[in-house]
């Protein structure tokens, strides 16, 4: 269960309630390394909520995004009822899309506004994606239960791949356990912060 999971020791749980729009990365720390360092730093530029599960190293236990249920989390269902739409943030690896951004969740027009962001951001070498059938079906983010899908307005899931989060320099994960942040991680923070301060609903509220 998601409650004895964040009751372990090696389990720190993260929750800023602040504009209603929301930034996750509940699989972050040791398992999908740097999301929880972009999801943060996003959400404090863009003055957003964000809610976070990290895993201190070596743990990697990996709770499958349907089991993050609100029933479970005073937390997390606290951050589900301060925000109206969420970015979630998660890193995959998977043979040929090495450099494939992956947008999935069910709103597809904020999909669209992101991936657009990402694209006038980041180096030619990566490539987002955000029509959904070009995403492996297990990397969709559509089931109802899943974090991304739960707000009002729903939201977009990120998975971002290895080659975008490792640093070669200094061979380690970027912006983690002490290794310094790579301009492919900078532009991304950019990217996204810009996607959400230009998004309608935020803009607005301005």
């Amino acid at each position: 269960m998601l409650r004895e999971f964040l009751e372990r020791s090696e389990v720190t749980e993260l929750c800023e309630l602040r504009g209603r729009f929301g930034i996750m990365a509940y699989h972050g720390g040791n398992l999908e390394r740097t999301t929880d360092a972009i999801a943060a730093e996003v959400a404090r530029r863009t003055q957003s909520s964000f809610y976070a599960v990290l895993q201190d190293a070596p743990h990697r236990k990996h709770i499958a995004s349907t089991a993050f249920v609100p029933e479970h989390s005073e937390a997390l269902a606290g951050f589900f009822e301060h925000v109206e739409i969420v970015i979630t943030v998660h890193g995959f690896g998977r043979r040929g899309l090495w450099r494939h951004l992956l947008l999935g969740g069910r709103n597809r027009e904020l999909a669209r506004h992101v991936a657009l962001h990402l694209r006038r951001a980041l180096p030619p070498r990566y490539q987002v994606l955000d029509d959904l059938e070009a995403i492996p079906r297990e990397l969709r983010g559509q089931h109802p239960r899943n974090p991304v899908n739960r707000p009002q307005d729903g939201g977009v899931q990120i998975e971002l791949p290895p080659s975008i989060r490792w640093n070669v320099r200094e061979w380690g994960w970027s912006d983690h356990e002490g290794v310094s942040r790579t301009s492919a991680v900078e532009r991304l923070i950019e990217a996204l912060s810009a996607a959400v301060e230009s998004w309608p609903a935020v803009r607005e509220k301005r």
